[in-house]
């Protein structure tokens, strides 16, 4: 690999105080250390102002201003996760397990518990180094693969709500054939359907990312992988990551919300044709954990977008907020909200948890 070094230079981003400064210094020398073993160390000496380099390793940020108080930061974290997969993982469990409960709209919630399961662990290994462990590196190559699980089920989850959203339009409008219309094969076909559009659609992201080199510092701002925050490290050329990136979200978190906001303009046209009102709200009911769902969804992922485009003046605190409440609500609370909301899932969660009780006396 070609590398171009500027060997004499003077850092010219104040990134707040000596010490970090120290640390990027010695950081960025030791990635470029990796590449250039030939090179002599003593010619790498002294700040580094510019490099042209990929670099091998990459290092995740916590909450800053928060770093001596991080290791119990990862007690509520490890909570969080616990629930998250434990919540979803019950879920799961239930329905498969329920026959009552293999109606199109449990299917549906169950692919949704599936994506939350795969989010979260998606983002654990990075989350819980970053401030349980305060190991701060990241392989490159393992941060690409990272970004590209998490933006795949992010999508994919932003396919699954607009598919229950469907579910709710064909229940409330047609509740006579809502079987015959949501039979099981077009179910999984809109669950593959959903997994194949979020892979083709982000498979291009890590390799335009990789073609790209990096000169500045090798700082995320997050304590896992995100592309905007992966390419704004780039030196080179990256208007054509912007455009897909641009492209990708409007093709699929765009649409989809489009899809989602029509859906429910729909389903309260037909709502309101209901005569009684105690039908009215008896419809409405059954759409509130989804509408809870789509909105813990979709505001962190709008805003956080939003702060990666225009918020060159916001807080770091901010965007580390946001990203985390994108990642960590919706697998934590849409377990809870459709246990807590639903009858059916909370009748069977209480039957199970009493069979596997009685089996224990």
């Amino acid at each position: 690999m070609r590398v171009l070094v500027v060997l004499h230079g003077s850092v010219t981003k104040t990134e707040g105080g000596n010490e970090y400064k120290r640390e990027k210094n010695e950081f960025q020398e030791k990635c470029l250390e990796a590449h250039l073993g030939w090179i002599p160390r003593n010619i790498l000496r002294g700040p580094i102002n510019s490099s042209w380099f990929q670099s091998p390793t990459l290092l995740l940020t916590g909450i800053p201003g928060l770093e001596a108080v991080q290791i119990w930061i990862s007690i509520p974290l490890c909570v969080m996760y616990l629930i998250a997969l434990l919540g979803n993982c019950i879920i799961l469990f239930v329905i498969k397990n329920t026959s009552s409960l293999h109606d199109p709209q449990y299917i549906f919630l169950s692919m949704l518990a599936t994506t939350d399961v795969g989010l979260s662990l998606s983002t654990l290994p990075t989350v819980l180094s970053v401030f349980l462990l305060n190991h701060r590196e990241i392989e490159f190559h393992s941060c690409l693969t990272q970004m590209f699980f998490i933006h795949t089920f992010s999508s994919r989850e932003s396919a699954i709500l607009l598919a229950m959203a469907f579910d709710r339009f064909v229940a409330i409008r047609n509740p006579l054939h809502y079987t015959v219309v949501l039979t099981s094969p077009r179910i999984m076909g809109m669950g593959i359907a959903a997994m194949v559009r979020a892979v083709v659609l982000m498979v291009p992201l890590p390799i335009l990312l990789k073609r790209l080199s990096f000169c500045r510092d090798v700082i995320l701002s997050h304590c896992y992988c995100y592309h905007p925050d992966v390419m704004k490290l780039a030196c080179g050329p990256v208007r054509v990551n912007i455009i897909y990136g641009l492209s990708l979200v409007l093709c699929s978190f765009g649409v989809d919300s489009v899809f989602i906001v029509i859906s429910y303009i729909l389903i309260l046209k037909t709502v309101l044709g209901i005569a009684s009102e105690d039908g009215q709200l008896r419809a409405l009911n059954t759409c509130i954990s989804h509408i809870f769902t789509v909105c813990i969804f979709y505001v962190p992922l709008i805003v956080l977008a939003l702060i990666h485009r225009f918020g060159t003046f916001t807080s770091p605190l901010l965007h580390v907020t946001m990203a985390n409440l994108f990642l960590f609500l919706t697998p934590v609370l849409n377990p809870l909200v459709y246990s807590l909301k639903t009858k059916q899932i909370r009748s069977a969660v209480h039957k199970v948890l009493r069979a596997r009780r009685n089996l224990l006396k």
